[in-house]
């Protein structure tokens, strides 16, 4: 039935004709996909290809200017508010950003106290105040250990500040953050940005494991495996501003860049 959610712990993800434009070009467009639920999916493109943008769109948060699709048996664009709810964002530059300041266990407490308050509202508010405490601890450990990071090996152990961190630790982080919430569709952007070959390695065999557990999902990256549903984005001639989210997300370099991405998520209804 149309509009119903699949039964499956993970999210069938598809598209058809799929575009989004800014105030001025397109970011991508005329994309199809199809995936299963438990899929790993790997955008694949150059940085500056909508490759971001596309992310945003498949989880709910940016609207798109044509085309149509499904995540979960929730309709695109129709019903963006319902695949925001089931899906989560690890390392999203500009939208889910770890702070630098916070240690790691703040994160974690703060994105488990999130949770309890807005995500299982109101039944998780109406439980002992103990039992609220032990399931969230029980969130993050789970949610720690499925994203494989070590709190033991940190520099300060759970005190580390995110500065400290490195590449691939912050990005373990990151996705631990999205898995509290138990999401359906797991998206992460610059998957293997500024990482060696080895970690590169580490990460795909990582979201391999997320995925045989039944949990899609969507990462953005320059080189897929050969074992991922690819999706190949390019860059859109005269689009520079809707790829700018991209851009800036993919190098951290251009400061003109930000003026771009926030613009086109204007555009685009982003939430």
């Amino acid at each position: 039935m149309e509009g119903t959610p699949d039964p499956e712990t993970g999210a069938a993800v598809t598209a058809e004709g799929l575009g989004v434009k800014g105030s001025r070009g397109w970011a991508f467009r005329d994309l199809t996909l199809g995936a299963g639920p438990g899929a790993l999916i790997a955008v694949e493109g150059p940085s500056g290809s909508g490759r971001t943008c596309l992310l945003l769109t498949l989880t709910g948060r940016m609207r798109p200017a044509e085309g149509q699709g499904s995540v979960g048996g929730f309709r695109v664009p129709q019903q963006m508010a319902r695949i925001r709810r089931m899906s989560a964002l690890a390392h999203v530059p500009g939208v889910s950003e770890l702070d630098p300041v916070l240690s790691v266990a703040e994160h974690l407490r703060e994105r488990a106290l999130l949770q309890r308050r807005f995500g299982d509202a109101p039944r998780g508010l109406l439980r002992p105040r103990r039992e609220r405490a032990a399931a969230s601890r029980a969130a993050i450990d789970t949610a720690v250990r499925a994203a494989g990071l070590d709190l033991d090996t940190l520099p300060k152990g759970p005190r580390t500040a995110v500065r400290d961190l490195e590449r691939l630790e912050a990005l373990r982080l990151s996705i631990a953050l999205a898995l509290i919430s138990r999401p359906r569709l797991l998206a992460v952007d610059d998957t293997d940005m500024k990482l060696s070959d080895a970690e590169r390695d580490q990460v795909w065999a990582l979201l391999r494991e997320i995925a045989a557990s039944g949990t899609t999902v969507l990462a953005v990256c320059s080189q897929a495996p050969e074992d991922a549903v690819v999706v190949p984005t390019r860059p859109i001639e005269h689009a520079d501003a809707d790829t700018d989210a991209d851009k800036n997300a993919a190098e951290n370099e251009d400061h003109e860049n930000e003026e771009g991405a926030e613009d086109a998520l204007a555009e685009t209804g982003r939430a």
